[in-house]
């Protein structure tokens, strides 16, 4: 029927700012216990998701100025 729709992906590229194990610092660091202060999008082996530390990208705004009743017509 249909599929399950998954909450959180399971195979997440890992990057040093959503790991479980890092304290967010400044804009684009990362403190790590194993590595000590660390770019955002670096990682390691020790790397452990933690899905509430990652931020969703903004969704896109709909441009209207585009559009006209024809647009939205059922013909």
């Amino acid at each position: 029927m249909f599929g399950k729709k998954k909450l959180f992906e399971e195979k997440m590229e890992p990057r040093c700012a959503y790991c479980a194990k890092g304290t967010p610092l400044e804009e684009g660091r990362v403190l790590c216990p194993k590595k000590g202060v660390v770019s955002a999008g670096g990682h390691c082996g020790a790397f452990k998701y933690d899905p509430l530390k990652r931020v969703p990208p903004k969704p896109t705004v709909l441009d209207t100025g585009k559009l006209n009743e024809e647009d939205f017509r059922l013909d």
